[in-house]
């Protein structure tokens, strides 16, 4: 279930009270206390406490080990296809973070991983948006009800559009990637998302949404950690989500 349980469970009043805490918990940065708030004694807990914990590798650059031990849990606990696809797509997930952030070169088995889930999840399944994002198929993403995933998906957009020189496409994605995630109330996500924006603007503005970015980078006791680079002058070569 990590394809919905880490894609906005929580966000609208109609929700879950316990997936609303674990949303709010999630969207400050506090990916330790959510995890704790899900018991992982069935499968979609269990994927779901590996989500988090995976998420929160690729903003912290820590908890390895942590995310490893609940991916394990959450696969042992996967019986059906979509269960164990759905873990796939997260060991995955967390095989190309360790790769980012040069934790250990695991690329093959990110692919492996992710391969192993296309095999097992079929077209048009809930996760399968998820996946194909994850792999690089943005096409089909943008089709879900998924608001998390689709502020994503402009953000990966919007990057490509500005690494071809598109400003002003670039702009317009980035500024829907970040209304998206304002509106969700993704704090740990929308410091990135100003940043982005901001790249593709003139000042005064630039500089009004970097001290943005500045102000909610602080508020979240510097999370992500990557997003220290960017707020300085820029390196080569340095890794974002």
């Amino acid at each position: 279930m990590a394809h919905t349980a880490m894609s906005g469970d929580g966000t609208t009043a109609d929700d879950d009270p316990l997936q609303t805490a674990v949303w709010r918990l999630r969207s400050r940065a506090c990916w330790a206390d959510a995890a704790a708030l899900l018991v992982p004694t069935t499968p979609d807990t269990a994927l779901q406490r590996a989500s988090l914990l995976v998420e929160r590798c690729l903003y912290t650059e820590t908890g390895w080990e942590e995310a490893e031990d609940a991916l394990r849990t959450a696969e042992a606990l996967a019986h059906s296809d979509d269960e164990r696809g759905a873990a796939a797509c997260e060991r995955g997930y967390l095989a190309y973070a360790a790769t980012l952030f040069r934790v250990r070169d695991r690329a093959d088995e990110a692919r492996a991983a992710l391969g192993r889930a296309a095999a097992l999840i079929a077209p048009g399944a809930a996760g399968r948006a998820l996946l194909d994002f994850r792999r690089g198929l943005i096409a089909g993403a943008t089709a879900q009800a998924d608001p998390l995933l689709l502020s994503g998906t402009w953000r990966h957009l919007a990057g490509l559009a500005l690494r071809d020189g598109e400003l002003a496409e670039a702009r317009h994605g980035f500024a829907e990637s970040l209304r998206i995630r304002e509106e969700l109330g993704y704090l740990v996500g929308t410091a990135p998302a100003l940043v982005s924006l901001a790249d593709t603007e003139t000042e005064p503005e630039a500089s009004r949404l970097r001290e943005e970015a500045h102000r909610l980078f602080r508020l979240l006791g510097g999370v992500p950690t990557w997003l220290a680079a960017q707020l300085s002058p820029p390196t080569p070569g340095a890794a974002t989500v």
